[in-house]
């Protein structure tokens, strides 16, 4: 695989030049997130995540807060924005709900440049991400061969504390952000490390007769670009990872996606209207459904959902049928 600082090197390099484009803007964290920020920072986050279970933990787990104080700010951008946007186009819902989520939007944006200053990204001498750089050349890098065995491992030990969460509640959802959300977060994961390892995994399907996967081999999921991996380019060693029940990942975060987001709509009008007007959590939760219309399903009927399909996906077992193990090539 390539030289393991490269990794970072090209995610830094893409965030290196939105922090310097954004520098010269009148507003730094807006320019970033309207020009996906986000995307680099999710990449080194899931690298840093990744080698702190398979290499220096403390290490990388500092930097991995690093890179998780600016993406999840950005992620609190996008939650108000994106609804503050959607609502201002329904004329039912009052204005002061959307004002509220406005609001919060710049409230969110003025953290980020705080943020963005304060921790040196942008208007220092030595900017955050050269510092970075050189902690990570100081780092004693493991062989390509290691390495690679090393996320074999962090697959596995990632999938059995999956299936632990989902086990503590018996597929019993409750929360759609402490549930729902958090198990999409870390299933999300498994998917974003191929992306971020820039082809050291690859996809290698299996003679299988399984017909529980057909429901999940959708033409969106097996044409989803997410879904194809990086070319393999000069690496000589991979993680293998089998086709189809990756493609049952992908569904899996998909649709767990739609039901959160689904139920985030009534949570944000909620939190908007105890914040304006109606105090008391279940009467804003009621005056929440009259404004969002009879096709919004109900917030347990969305948990109810979500359990179901987990608990057809895990009692099929198919996240533990991911890993495949590891392969070399002799070019």
């Amino acid at each position: 695989m390539k030289n393991t600082a490269t990794l970072f090197n090209k995610w830094l390099d893409q965030l290196d030049t939105l922090l310097t484009k954004s520098a010269s803007q009148k507003n730094p964290a807006l320019w970033l997130y309207q020009n996906n920020a986000r995307t680099p920072l999710f990449m080194l986050e899931g690298l840093a995540k990744l080698y702190a279970g398979i290499h220096n933990k403390k290490k990388f787990t500092k930097l991995k807060a690093q890179f998780k104080l600016l993406e999840d700010v950005l992620g609190s951008i996008d939650y108000y924005d994106s609804f503050a946007k959607e609502f201002s186009k329904n004329k039912k819902i009052p204005a002061a709900i959307t004002g509220y989520l406005q609001a919060q939007t710049r409230e969110k944006i003025q953290s980020l440049n705080e943020a963005l200053k304060e921790h040196g990204w942008i208007g220092s001498e030595e900017k955050r991400t050269d510092t970075i750089r050189k902690k990570l050349k100081k780092a004693d890098w493991k062989s390509s061969k290691a390495e690679i065995k090393g996320m074999l491992d962090f697959y596995k030990t990632s999938i059995t504390e999956i299936v632990a969460f989902t086990g503590k509640t018996n597929f019993h959802f409750e929360n759609v952000e402490a549930d729902v959300h958090e198990l999409r977060r870390k299933l999300r994961w498994l998917s974003i490390y191929p992306q971020a390892l820039q082809g050291c995994v690859q996809l290698s399907k299996q003679k299988t007769s399984d017909k529980t996967l057909t429901k999940y081999l959708t033409k969106e999921i097996i044409n989803s670009p997410f879904n194809k991996m990086p070319d393999a380019g000069d690496n000589k060693h991979f993680l293998l990872l089998e086709q189809t029940h990756f493609y049952a990942l992908s569904w899996m975060i998909a649709e767990l996606g739609k039901l959160k987001d689904t139920g985030l709509r009534v949570i944000a009008i909620k939190e908007a209207l105890q914040q304006v007007s109606v105090t008391d959590h279940v009467q804003a939760l009621k005056k929440a459904y009259t404004y969002t219309g009879s096709l919004q399903p109900q917030i347990k009927n969305l948990l109810l959902k979500a359990d179901q399909i987990c608990k057809a996906y895990f009692k099929e077992k198919q996240l533990q049928k991911l890993v495949i193990g590891t392969a070399a090539t002799l070019k």
